[in-house]
């Protein structure tokens, strides 16, 4: 039953997966860990009892809305977002009223993605990313160690960040997930079993990071994964450089929505749309694909740079942008 269920998720999404299935292949020759791509794409799905998405997505927050120019993707994920939609209408210049749909229907794509973020709302032009999905850079000393005597500690939340966590988890890390007390991770909310696969075997531990406990927490880290802005985590006192550069073979893991330099916020459904990976219906148009994919396929990636990374001897920065992830698997127009 499970199988089956996962299979009809798979199915339009499979012609996308070839840039995606070396990867995996490659994070199991380095490590032994086995990657079921399906599960890892389709498990929350199956869990959620998510429908097949069209122009909404599988879990109901993220809208592609047609624009003058194209499409555009429109996350409202939190209730903060919906009571933003008001004011997002009145920027773009609709009647106090007015359907979103009708108001983005006379905008340019780029001004209602620009217009939404201004207000804190994830929202993307549809295909405006593409790029490589990890960028590295070397910022400490080399030294190769097994996996099986690392720590990590994992600062991130929903679905990206603990996948990356669970995959080097099952290839012998210890892993310690750290939440805030004043932003517990928001996939809490969600399906508990999903939750608990991303999470099984790991230590978890709650801090007020403000305290500045975190950076002792840090300190005793090989891999850190977080998914903040970089400014953000430099406010709290914890530097990527610094702790790179303080002991050898040590990898920081960061993953945004579009890159370490740019502040725009996204989530999975919405950061998908942006790198283009979206399907088509029967009159072209595009339509969500999957669930949320970028989160799992960044998750996929951050694994697999991480192992790649530590085979090598660290001392790393990857950075991935969740968006030019999911433009990696979009094939290139003939």
């Amino acid at each position: 039953m499970e199988n089956d269920a996962l299979s009809s998720w798979s199915a339009s999404v499979e012609p996308y997966l070839p840039p995606l299935a070396p990867v995996a292949k490659e994070f199991t020759a380095l490590t032994g860990v086995p990657v079921d791509l399906h599960r890892a794409l389709f498990l929350r799905a199956r869990l959620m009892g998510h429908a097949l998405p069209g122009r909404t997505s599988a879990g109901g927050s993220c809208h592609l809305l047609e624009v003058a120019d194209g499409w555009t993707a429109v996350n409202l994920a939190r209730p903060d977002d919906l009571a933003a939609v008001p004011a997002l209408i009145a920027i773009l210049n609709g009647a106090d009223g007015e359907p979103l749909q009708e108001v983005v229907n006379r905008a340019r794509a780029a001004e209602v993605a620009a217009s939404a973020q201004l207000l804190g709302i994830a929202a993307s032009e549809h295909a405006s990313v593409s790029g490589p999905p990890v960028r590295s850079e070397s910022l400490g000393e080399q030294r190769v160690r097994d996996t099986a005597a690392l720590r990590v500690v994992d600062l991130s939340a929903l679905w990206a960040g603990p996948l990356c966590a669970r995959l080097l988890g099952l290839a012998g890390a210890q892993v310690l997930k750290v939440e805030s007390t004043t932003r517990p991770d928001g996939a809490r909310a969600g399906s508990p079993a999903f939750y608990r696969w991303l999470h099984e075997g790991h230590e978890s531990l709650v801090l007020d990071f403000a305290s500045g406990a975190l950076t002792e927490v840090i300190e005793g880290a090989d891999i850190v994964i977080e998914a903040s802005r970089a400014r953000a985590m430099r406010r709290l006192g914890v530097h990527a450089e610094e702790f790179l550069a303080a002991r050898p073979g040590r990898v920081w893991v960061s993953i945004t929505g579009y890159g370490r330099d740019d502040d725009r916020i996204a989530f999975g459904d919405d950061a998908a749309v942006a790198g283009g990976l979206t399907g088509l219906d029967s009159h072209g148009d595009p339509v969500f694909l999957g669930d949320a994919l970028a989160d799992p396929v960044t998750g996929i990636y951050a694994a697999h740079a991480t192992a790649r990374s530590l085979a090598t001897g660290g001392g790393e920065l990857l950075s991935l942008a969740m968006s030019a992830c999911a433009s990696s698997l979009v094939p290139s127009p003939c």
